[in-house]
């Protein structure tokens, strides 16, 4: 007897997350259908983080290519390009309002995904689906394997899949490194009720209050929420030393590295409402790249993952998938020609995003923050 052939997808994309999702809503605009594989049981199986600023010239123009701004705009954040600057003795140095004019509008991350998973057919995202390998085979096909014995094969394979994605190996031997920054992150509910001050505090969007390797990042959320960054220049294993299963020990080892600092930036963790949740920040190299390897790629964190002190991560996820997308609907005869094009452009920008985004944690816990910041946003910075 011979064994029934594997299910075939001609385009596979590995994980749901915004740039999978932007990838397969514009191949459905050109009438190309895409199966994504996500390993989430569900696309309310987690909460998706903050709020994102998405930028005129990356994510605004994929939400374009995607057919989808007006809908964008309708969901956008009032407010939430409002930005504050304080030192660590709680000195405000920089206070801009949110006029309307800004290039950079504020979506719940939540919101987006939804968008964009609102858009596509209700069958597009296969949940609950693990891949746990992929190889070669011929004429640039690729046999994926599931976490549940399963396997499927596709003529396009796309590593969407994030930080530590498993189609990466296929195409490069690079691993994510630690960048010396590490994160704890808290909430602050209902925050203009519950806790007034970090309210005013923090102000109607985002909040960096800064000193020497330090700082407490903060921004206010669609339900009324502020979600705050405790950052702290550390070795690596930090973290490990802080029970995180103890709350309140927790918030005590946390504020010990902001000893000095304002009570009012104090309180931004010691107030926090639930558990903390702590972070490793790492990143691929600046200038990430590999050699053309036949029908198969990467997008967003998978391809380029960087530290988020630029704040281009979600952008450029968002424009990798839509500019993949019109790559392949662009060249329907030749999929290689569109993957090298697509990989053309995309190793351009992510170097130099990448490259920023190394800057920026530099410049935000240098020895005199926050004048850096403070410098790039008044136009005096280099």
């Amino acid at each position: 007897m011979t064994a029934a052939p594997l299910p075939h997808h001609p385009v596979a994309v590995v994980g749901a997350g915004l740039g999978g999702l932007a990838l397969a809503r514009v191949l459905h605009v050109h009438g190309i259908e895409a199966a994504l594989f996500d390993l989430e049981a569900s696309a309310g199986a987690r909460t998706q983080g903050g709020m994102l600023d998405i930028h005129e010239d990356s994510g605004q123009e994929a939400l374009r290519a995607a057919g989808l701004y007006e809908e964008f705009l309708a969901r956008v954040h009032p407010g939430g390009q409002a930005t504050r600057v304080l030192d660590r003795y709680g000195t405000v140095h920089l206070a801009e309002p949110d006029d309307g004019t800004g290039g950079r509008p504020e979506i719940d991350r939540g919101d987006l995904r939804a968008l964009l998973l609102g858009s596509l057919p209700a069958d597009t995202v296969r949940w609950g689906a693990k891949v746990t390998g992929a190889r070669p085979l011929d004429g640039g096909r690729h046999r994926v394997t599931l976490a549940d014995g399963t396997a499927f094969t596709t003529d396009v394979l796309v590593g969407a899949d994030g930080a530590w994605s498993r189609v990466r190996p296929l195409l490069s031997a690079a691993r994510p490194a630690y960048t010396g920054v590490s994160f704890v992150e808290a909430d602050l509910r209902e925050a203009e009720l519950r806790h007034p001050a970090s309210a005013a505090v923090a102000g109607g969007g985002m909040l960096f209050a800064l000193g020497p390797g330090r700082g407490f990042l903060a921004h206010r959320e669609t339900d009324g929420s502020l979600h705050v960054y405790a950052a702290v220049t550390a070795p690596e294993d930090w973290l490990d030393g802080i029970d995180f299963t103890d709350t309140e020990a927790a918030k005590a080892a946390v504020l010990k590295e902001f000893d000095g600092w304002d009570e009012s930036l104090r309180a931004l963790v010691a107030d926090a409402d639930g558990a903390l949740v702590p972070r490793r920040i790492h990143a691929l190299p600046a200038g990430h790249r590999w050699d053309r390897v036949p029908g198969v790629t990467l997008l967003g964190d998978a391809a380029h993952l960087m530290s988020p002190f630029a704040g281009e991560g979600a952008n450029l996820a968002l424009l990798d998938g839509a500019e993949l997308g019109l790559a392949l609907a662009a060249a329907p005869g030749d999929t290689e020609a569109a993957l090298a094009a697509y990989e053309a452009r995309m190793f351009r920008r992510a170097e130099a995003s990448a490259t920023d985004s190394a800057r920026g944690q530099d410049l935000l816990f240098r020895a005199d923050a926050p004048q850096g910041l403070v410098a790039v946003f008044t136009g005096e910075g280099d």
